[in-house]
């Protein structure tokens, strides 16, 4: 005779992560694409208004503004050094230029990275998002 876990037994393809993360890129319910996931900037709703999937278990922190400074930081850079070797503008337009697309792709990165970060916990069932009931 023998014991099956419960964590085993789970599909993995009832939570498929390609879609999950899209959603969560769109700023959508991992779980059903329809409702949004954040109220406001970067608050994530507790449960999706559409179909009333729990959201409150995810566990984000610090790491959507973390890959936000990583990728803005390896796009810049090198229009930063191509920029300041092949036209040389002055340096006070070149620094208001790259500040403003510095905060603006950041502003656009940072919620999209957050719900994508949110869904891939929902896909892989980390931080609660599993259907398992603790005793």
């Amino acid at each position: 005779m023998t014991t099956v876990d419960t964590a085993q037994t789970l599909d993995p393809e009832d939570r498929p992560l390609k879609p999950a993360l899209w959603r969560g890129w769109r700023r959508r319910c991992p779980n059903c694409g329809a409702g949004p996931m954040l109220r406001g900037y970067l608050k994530v709703r507790d449960t999706c208004p559409v179909c009333s999937e729990e959201l409150h278990h995810h566990r984000a922190d610090d790491g959507p503004a973390y890959l936000t400074i990583l990728i803005v930081g390896h796009l810049l850079a090198p229009i930063l050094l191509f920029t300041y070797t092949k036209f040389r503008p002055e340096p006070l337009v070149m620094a208001v230029g790259f500040t403003i697309g510095t905060v603006a792709l950041s502003l656009y990165l940072l919620p999209r990275l957050k719900g994508a970060l949110v869904a891939l916990q929902w896909a892989n069932r980390m931080h609660g998002f599993s259907d398992r009931t603790h005793d």
